[in-house]
């Protein structure tokens, strides 16, 4: 039989939307979380090592994501009363690097169809055809697909990076400006490429402190860490 083949979603399509079952109750996605930005990620299997590392580091990590209006969204193809078992043995027998009684509350959705994995690209045959892929969507407040990452079953997500992702994206939002590579909160933003050789000329001639050119098309401005953490409120 030939595999199934459905376009994943690319980044700037609205996100799928679909109802599942999860651990804290049906939910109409992403509806449900309309006004907040979303991280909906995938897991392999409940009962995996690598997997666990990975639902210990996110709900050790959930305030961090809630202070950036940001909800976690977790899903696997395992049914409802595996990822209810698998998160109860996390809370009560597992520690790893200092965290122990973890407690996720998040929601965990129930894909045993592959229904919603299928729907996201998050089953992938040369990876496997019975187990999601570590697949990451961040999804904004308008239910827009803003960044993906995809990462295999035996690699492990790096948490801080999906967080850094977060704040990059609303930092760009907040002030019309793009990160440079590596950047993190404090470090300098890049300034939108000049239009127009007038425009150009006048951004060489900018005798503004808080902005460095380096050629007319590579110019940075300082941003604090204050101003990152406390963006304007958009009216």
């Amino acid at each position: 039989m030939e595999n199934e083949i459905i376009a994943m979603p690319r980044i700037g399509d609205k996100a799928p939307e679909f109802k599942a079952v999860t651990t804290q109750g049906n939910i109409n996605f992403p509806t449900d979380y309309s006004g907040k930005w979303i991280i909906l990620f995938s897991h392999p299997a409940d009962f995996t090592p690598v997997c666990t590392s990975e639902f210990m580091t996110f709900a050790s990590m959930q305030d961090e994501f809630t202070a950036l209006n940001t909800q976690l969204v977790g899903l696997s193809i395992d049914g409802l009363y595996s990822h209810i078992a698998w998160l109860r043995t996390i809370k009560e027998k597992i520690e790893f690097k200092g965290m122990k009684n973890v407690d996720v509350t998040f929601p965990l959705i129930e894909d045993i169809t592959m229904e919603i994995a299928k729907k996201y690209g998050m089953i992938q045959p040369g990876e496997s055809n019975t187990k999601a892929v570590r697949a990451v969507f961040f999804i904004d407040t308008t239910g827009i697909i803003r960044a993906i990452i995809y990462y295999p079953l035996s690699l492990g997500r790096n948490f801080d990076e999906l967080k850094r992702v977060i704040i990059a994206l609303q930092t760009a939002d907040a002030y019309g400006v793009a990160t440079p590579a590596n950047w993190n909160p404090g470090d300098d933003v890049i300034v939108s490429t000049a239009s127009s050789c007038g425009a150009a000329k006048e951004r060489m001639e900018n005798k503004d402190e808080n902005i460095t050119c380096y050629d007319w098309f590579f110019c940075t401005k300082k941003l604090s860490i204050e101003r990152v953490k406390n963006p304007p409120v958009k009216k």
